[in-house]
């Protein structure tokens, strides 16, 4: 895996969360993820697919950050995950995919972003589509833990 893909994603999300909702998050050591086993109670997940790569990205956060990230957004606080929690989970996504993409741009790797996935529920899985290994990256916040997950495969 190219370190050049992984931390675009990792400077993007800390960006949109510390921006979207004051919400800090230390990064832990990434690891190659061998199974399909969502890390967390709700995820996002993209495809993206362009002339010399494709690949997909995803993150997963534990109920009680993605409710505390809901409460610091929109000022209200559901009591579990429900519609507007994953809508939120979405776009964070989105932003998270296309704030990386503009970095990825600026060295030379271009492509296009699907519409996201948001799967919830306690064990859900996650199905990366490309091949290549899927880097498992470890985030602790004050509320619970976050994780995101890329695998791409480049030509490149």
């Amino acid at each position: 895996m190219n370190v050049d893909f992984v931390n675009p994603f990792l400077s993007s999300l800390l960006n949109v969360l510390s921006t979207m909702a004051t919400v800090e998050l230390k990064p832990g050591k990434p690891r190659i993820k061998k199974d399909e086993v969502a890390r967390g109670d709700v995820s996002g997940l993209i495809g993206m697919v362009g002339p010399q790569t494709k690949g997909s990205f995803s993150i997963s956060f534990d109920e009680a950050l993605a409710l505390d990230i809901m409460s610091r957004m929109l000022g209200e606080r559901p009591d579990g995950i429900n519609e507007d929690v994953t809508d939120m989970v979405g776009e964070i996504t989105n932003m998270v995919t296309g704030g990386a993409k503009k970095l990825l741009g600026e060295k030379g790797y271009e492509f296009d972003m699907a519409t996201p996935m948001v799967v919830s529920g306690k064990g859900h899985t996650i199905g990366h589509k490309s091949e290549g290994a899927i880097v498992l990256m470890p985030f602790e916040g004050e509320a619970g833990n976050a994780h995101i997950e890329i695998c791409f495969h480049s030509d490149k």
